[in-house]
């Protein structure tokens, strides 16, 4: 026989055990006795029961907070377990107690049965804890219920939880149910379930209005669609498994939001630094959230760490509302005493949230600055255009004068001018500046600014002055016109430049960009060509930037042509050749420019000048060496207004050209025996009708005599032949003529 023993039980860890009541698991241990004969045998021989009867008696009702004693009369109780009897009905009272044992009146020790509550003797629990050991011993017994849930589950706003419930000791048949704890420690069922073999059968007896209701899972899960603020509460588990008995664990559900962007309402007033008391810098808010979250303030990025009690140093106070929708909102409102040195101080909340699983978040809002009230401690009066440490400027220049005070909000300025003991009054703004455009000399002196401050110290010097002073520098005078001329190696000239300016100004004199004199005297000795050019005067003030003027003048040199040939030299080995072709260069520079003439016609083009310096010009002639040439050679000749200069380019020795004489001999043989031959051959065609006579003449025939030219006009003309024969024509005929024309 199996016997499932109910014991009590105990919450350990995560999982807790309902714990069932003395009287409830002596009834229990009661019945259990009634059916089992090795139980009934086992607790009369510890001495708990006789087997022939029972007796119950009836003590009677207390009676002014005490209790009859010898009065109550005992009755045979009805056999032990079967439930029934006069001695176990509900409807007797407090005053009805069965004995276990065989007569007698009830004694202290004894073990009783109480079919009510309170009716158990003192030493009852004790024999009930033993008989329940030697229960557990027996080999049916089974182990205590345990039932698993997760102790906690967190989750984040619209998300869905299924909470699982689960009887470690897998009982054959149990039922298991889902109760809600509402807020006041009420329990409401939710649902039921049944497992049938592999499934689970779930019903839902109340969603208590929840939209999307709760469900049942295919695994007997208890699911909770899109989790809200409302549906944090304990959930808790309870298990009937019939004799095995009854348990329940609690599952704590926690529903996480996070709250809106963190917004912060600065103080747009303007607070006095002057105050002795904490004034309100600005409210933060975090809305919507979930658990309520916390707020904290910063000072240029640094904690503030203010106490939430009221004091003159700073405070802050906060306000919890809980919205419609479960959510909290959270306002911060900061209290500071401020002072001047928080004028450029940056300002900011955070919001500080938590998330599941000991997860935090951080919600900042943007940075802001206060608008400060604070007296003016220092003015600062200066020259804000460019100047010089001393205070030049530069006349001409618009020039500003800055005056300004550290007071807030801005003073108002008052700018003036000393005029010997008088004060010339010039502006009054509240921007602190004064602009004197185009300044001029005359306008140099004391100026002054006055901060008009009424909340400042007594001790503090509201009124500063400044000493300015307008650089000028007029313009340059040379002592000889734009265009100076001095002759060739002219010596004691001397060119003055005049500057005129405050401070007083330095003077160089540059040609080239290469300085030839410091100060104002320049002086030309030893002239050249070479001295040609344009001189420039400069004058600058080093105290006064980019003040400066210059004037320059052209030197020119007039003179006699100076002359340079380019010397030349045979192409090959160290003479001259009959026919080498050369070029000739000569350069010349002068004032006014000279004109280069040759002795030689020939080839004349403008060269690039070969040598350095100004003013020179240069001509080339090509042409071929001779023999006529090497005995006269070849002149240039420069010449101006003021005189000439040449030069005489000589050849030496020149070769003749020899073999180039041979060659061009043979080729005029040539030419002239090809003629000849070329005009034979043209006569002989000519002569077809009488074709021996070239024969004839080649066997040795005497030679033809020279014909009788007439120079007369009617005779005939030359392009009628050569050679003419007959009476008429000049030749003889017969023997005295000549035979054949060949």
């Amino acid at each position: 026989m199996r016997v499932k023993v109910p014991q009590v039980a105990r919450k350990e860890g995560t999982e807790g055990l309902r714990a069932v009541s003395f009287r409830s698991q002596l009834g229990a241990l009661t019945r259990l006795i009634g059916r089992s004969p090795w139980l009934r045998r086992t607790a009369a021989g510890m001495g708990w029961m006789e087997q022939s009867a029972r007796r119950c008696w009836r003590v009677p009702a207390r009676e002014g907070g005490r209790s009859s004693q010898g009065s109550g009369r005992s009755w045979p109780c009805a056999q032990l377990g079967d439930g029934g009897g006069r001695g176990q009905g509900r409807g007797q009272g407090p005053g009805l107690r069965c004995q276990l044992q065989g007569g007698g009146e009830p004694r202290p020790g004894s073990v009783t049965a109480a079919t009510a509550g309170n009716m158990e003797p003192p030493d009852a629990r004790a024999g009930l804890l033993w008989l329940t050991l030697l229960l557990s011993g027996y080999s049916g017994a089974q182990a205590e219920l345990h039932v698993s849930v997760p102790p906690r589950v967190e989750v984040m706003r619209g998300e869905q939880i299924a909470l699982d419930c689960t009887p470690r000791e897998h009982p054959e048949n149990y039922v298991l149910e889902w109760l809600l704890v509402d807020a006041s420690g009420a329990r409401h069922r939710l649902a039921s379930v049944e497992p049938q073999g592999s499934e689970f059968l779930g019903t839902i007896h109340n969603s208590r209005g929840r939209r999307p209701p709760y469900k049942i899972d295919s695994l007997g899960r208890l699911v909770i669609a899109e989790a809200q603020v409302g549906d944090e509460r304990d959930y808790v588990c309870v298990v009937k498994a019939g004799a095995a008995g009854t348990s329940e664990a609690t599952s704590s559900v926690r529903v996480f939001a996070t709250p809106e962007a963190t917004e912060v309402a600065p103080n747009k007033g303007t607070l006095s630094v002057m105050e002795q008391f904490a004034q309100e810098i600005a409210t933060c808010s975090s809305n919507n959230g979930n658990p309520v979250p916390r707020i904290t303030w910063y000072q240029n990025g640094q904690r503030l760490d203010v106490p939430m009690e009221l004091n003159s140093k700073g405070y802050m106070t906060s306000r919890t509302v809980r919205e419609a929708s479960g959510l909290y909102s959270l306002t911060s409102t900061l209290y500071l005493r401020l002072h001047k040195e928080d004028r450029d101080a940056s300002f900011h909340c955070a919001a500080h949230y938590d998330l599941p699983s000991g997860q935090h978040g951080r919600l900042d809002s943007h940075t802001f600055r206060l608008t400060l009230h604070y007296p003016t401690e220092h003015v600062e009066f200066w020259v804000g255009s460019p100047s010089t440490t001393e205070g030049w400027v530069r006349e001409g220049d618009a020039v500003q004068l800055l005056c300004q005070g550290d007071g807030s909000p801005s003073p108002e300025y008052s700018f003036f001018r000393e005029q010997g003991n008088q004060e010339e009054q010039l502006n009054v703004n509240l921007k602190g500046n004064l602009t004197l455009e185009g300044v001029h000399r005359s306008q140099s002196g004391i100026y002054g600014c006055r901060v008009e401050d009424y909340d400042a110290d007594e001790e503090v010097q509201l009124v500063k002055k400044l000493k300015l002073h307008v650089a000028y520098l007029d313009p340059l005078e040379l002592s000889v016109p734009e265009e100076f001329s001095v002759f060739l190696n002219s010596s004691g000239t001397v060119v003055n430049c005049s500057a005129r300016g405050l401070p007083a100004p330095i003077v160089r004199w540059t040609k080239d960009s290469v300085t030839v004199a410091d100060g104002p005297i320049l002086s030309l000795d030893s002239v050249t060509f070479d001295s040609a050019g344009t001189y420039t005067c400069e004058a600058s003030t080093p105290t006064v930037p980019l003040l400066s003027r210059t004037q320059s003048f052209q030197l020119v040199v007039q003179g006699a042509p100076e002359l340079k040939p380019n010397e030349i030299k045979p192409k090959s080995g160290t003479s001259w050749t009959e026919g080498d072709e050369v070029m000739l260069t000569c350069s010349a520079r002068g004032f006014p420019e000279p004109k280069l003439t040759w002795s030689q016609r020939g080839d004349t083009t403008p060269a690039e000048p070969p040598f350095e310096g100004r003013g020179w010009m240069s001509s080339s002639l090509t042409l071929k060496v001779t023999s006529a040439l090497s005995r006269e050679g070849v002149s240039c000749e420069a010449s101006n207004i003021h005189g000439k200069n040449g030069h005489v380019f000589h050849f030496g020795s020149v070769a003749p050209q020899t073999a180039q004489a041979g060659v061009a001999v043979m080729a005029v043989a040539v030419s002239v025996g090809l003629l000849l031959l070329v005009v034979a051959a043209f006569y002989c065609m000519r002569r077809k009708g009488r074709p021996g006579c070239c024969q004839r003449a080649e066997k040795g025939a005497p030679p033809a005599r020279e014909p009788e030219l007439s120079h007369s006009g009617s005779e005939r003309p030359e392009h009628t032949g050569l050679l003419m024969g007959g009476p008429s024509g000049g030749g003889r005929g017969g023997n005295g003529g000549f035979g054949d024309e060949c």
